[in-house]
């Protein structure tokens, strides 16, 4: 080859190497795919659960009119996941302020309360009774995503291999698309990578361990080993549940960090107020972010 040859290769290798290191921008409401799972949903999505418990949440509190337009705004803005819960009680709200929008356009996540305490009702249904009932809250003829809510414990899969059997016999019949985990412990969390029923999985992550279950040096490398073998991973906890709320340096850092790591398909917040979608979409988008890989 000849010198100008050599030249040329090597400057378009180091070309190539610059569009791979250079840093990406993201849009908070791109559709990314959710793992394997053939579901899309937007980077940013909206959680309906802070401060959840007794089906109540910081978001039911604010009363129905003022919750439905928060859902009917973030919508508009581009958000297309919506984070439910049994325990949260906010099933209803969500089947009221999407009723106009198509159903395809978009997924609703949600998740069975299977432990004691946590939700008025003494019993425990399985899985296939507590999903027709959440069918009917939603007013839907399928959800998205069903997650067994809180697991934490490495056995949990031995626990509620029950349920899980339940929810893949639904899956089977289109009644839910994917199914999937809570984790609420590193153990867990652990468990979860390692189970092939699991389709996605929502995980605690931001880059200070506030509301953690583990440090992140831990939990980073399972979440990569769990994204590596197709599962998808939605992360919560964004904000420290809050706790950086008042700190415009460490939402734009966990942000920042969130994305950089690229094994975190999507971010759930729990946003109160309008003003909140904007400001953490503004931040998503305005600072470019070097992926890992």
């Amino acid at each position: 080859m000849s010198l100008a040859g050599v030249s040329g290769v090597l400057l378009g290798s180091r070309f190539t190497l610059a569009q791979e290191q250079k840093p990406k921008t993201f849009d908070p409401y791109e559709l990314v795919p959710l793992g394997k799972t053939k579901i899309k949903v937007s980077r940013v999505g909206f959680g309906t659960g802070m401060r959840g418990g007794n089906r109540q949440s910081n978001q039911t509190r604010l009363g129905k009119e003022k919750f439905e337009a928060l859902l009917q705004t973030s919508y508009e803005r581009g958000v297309r996941l919506f984070d439910a819960a049994d325990l949260y009680g906010t099933h209803p709200y969500l089947a009221s302020a999407l009723a106009k929008m198509k159903r395809k356009d978009y997924v609703i996540s949600t998740k069975i309360w299977w432990r004691r305490g946590g939700i008025p009702d003494k019993e425990r249904p399985d899985s296939d009774v507590v999903v027709q009932r959440f069918l009917k809250e939603l007013n839907t003829d399928y959800i998205d995503i069903i997650l067994l809510h809180c697991v934490d414990t490495a056995k949990w899969p031995e626990e509620l291999s029950k349920q899980m059997e339940m929810l893949d016999g639904l899956k089977k019949k289109g009644i839910i698309r994917a199914h999937g985990v809570s984790c609420h412990s590193f153990e867990a969390l652990e468990a979860a990578a390692n189970e092939p029923w699991v389709d996605s999985i929502h995980v605690r992550i931001n880059a200070y361990g506030e509301k953690m279950d583990a440090p992140v040096e831990k939990v980073v490398p399972v979440l990569k080993k769990i994204h590596d073998a197709g599962k998808g991973v939605i992360g919560m906890k964004l904000v420290g549940e809050g706790s950086f709320r008042n700190s415009d340096e460490k939402r734009d850092g966990s942000i920042r960090y969130v994305l950089g790591l690229g094994c975190v398909n999507a971010m759930v917040v729990g946003f109160e107020k309008v003003e909140e979608i904007d400001d953490f979409a503004a931040r998503v988008r305005k600072a470019p972010v070097e992926v890992k890989t």
